[in-house]
């Protein structure tokens, strides 16, 4: 059986960014459109019209400016993980995004992903630093911090965009795409308008040939050499070679994932382009009994509810060393000044 896809209109709008082509001429008047709200937004944040809060210790947004996923959580995991090694105590806020849950509400190691949204859930997991989700992050910060008052360092995953929340250190990630055709939404990919002034650039990709090109650290992406069941059982990768495998994938570039697979060494049957954050309540098994089912750590969160059977392949992200070094240099200097700065 061949392999096959579902990719969705979210997928096909996304190789029309890649290129100036007759799709994103068509739409770059609504672009510019979308520059003008943009810049006028950031202005009136400079210009103190719109409040903005600071929560008191040093903050570090992790973020990007293109649409879809670029390795925002990954990121933050391996500075989570980092800042434990130095010493720290870092918290991560978070928007949840896709979460059904209202309010501000504390991530548990237990809690459900729709609840609270497939990546903090999955940052909790790995880190088990203390996650909050809110709407508003300057809250989740507030009650993070009242909750955990040893935490003297926060992450916020997303948020480049979300200037009601003073940051020190801005983080921009980028993927093999970097800026794409570079338009704005939505005749391209970005959100804002590239280059702008930003503390740490840091590019993912697969492998060397692939890093964009734009100035920044890198980051190497892998897949695990393990997968893991709901059990937390795990087999080496290397031992599904040769099943009949479904791949799922409900993030921002599922191809991405089926890609890896296949680089290492997995013939995938079937698979299945999902969107991003999808909650699998409606998805349906194949009938097919001899199907082994393969997701991302962050799909397994929600497949497993139903199918604890289904393998996930963790993600390995592996900065430059020079990466943590100008991470460090950055947040060792935010010590030794007030905090409340807010990067333009």
């Amino acid at each position: 059986m061949s392999p096959t896809s579902r990719p969705g209109l979210r997928q096909h709008l996304q190789q029309a960014w890649l290129h100036r082509g007759v799709t994103a001429w068509l739409l770059w008047p609504l672009s510019l459109l979308m520059r003008g709200l943009v810049t006028a937004r950031r202005k009136g944040y400079q210009a103190g019209f719109f409040a903005s809060q600071h929560p008191g210790v040093p903050v570090i947004v992790v973020g990007n400016v293109v649409a879809g996923g670029a390795g925002k959580t990954p990121t933050v995991i391996a500075l989570v993980r980092h800042l434990q090694a130095r010493g720290w105590h870092p918290g991560v806020i978070s928007r949840g995004y896709g979460r059904t849950g209202q309010g501000c509400t504390e991530v548990l190691r237990d809690s459900a992903a729709r609840q609270v949204g497939d990546e903090p859930l999955l940052v909790r997991r790995a880190t088990d630093a203390p996650v909050f989700v809110a709407s508003q992050r300057i809250e989740a910060a507030h009650r993070l911090l009242a909750c955990h008052p040893e935490t003297d360092v926060l992450i916020c995953d997303d948020g480049l965009q979300h200037l009601a929340l003073q940051r020190d250190i801005e983080i921009c990630v980028f993927d093999e795409r970097g800026v794409g055709n570079g338009f704005l939404l939505p005749a391209g990919p970005l959100r804002e308008p590239w280059p702008r002034p930003m503390d740490i650039v840091l590019k993912t990709a697969t492998s060397t040939d692939t890093v964009p090109r734009i100035a920044g650290f890198s980051a190497r992406r892998t897949l695990a050499d393990h997968a893991v069941r709901a059990d937390g059982s795990r087999i080496p990768l290397n031992q599904l070679r040769g099943a009949r495998l479904l791949a799922l994938a409900g993030i921002a570039r599922p191809q991405a994932f089926f890609d890896m697979l296949q680089a290492r060494g997995l013939v995938l049957t079937q698979t299945e382009a999902l969107p991003d954050h999808f909650d699998f309540d409606s998805w349906e098994r194949p009938s097919d009994a001899g199907i082994v089912l393969v997701c991302t750590e962050k799909d397994a969160l929600k497949l497993w509810t139903r199918h604890p059977d289904a393998w996930a392949v963790p993600l390995v992200l592996e900065p430059d060393p020079a990466f943590f070094e100008a991470l460090d240099q950055r947040l060792d200097a935010k010590l030794s000044s007030p905090h409340g700065h807010q990067t333009s």
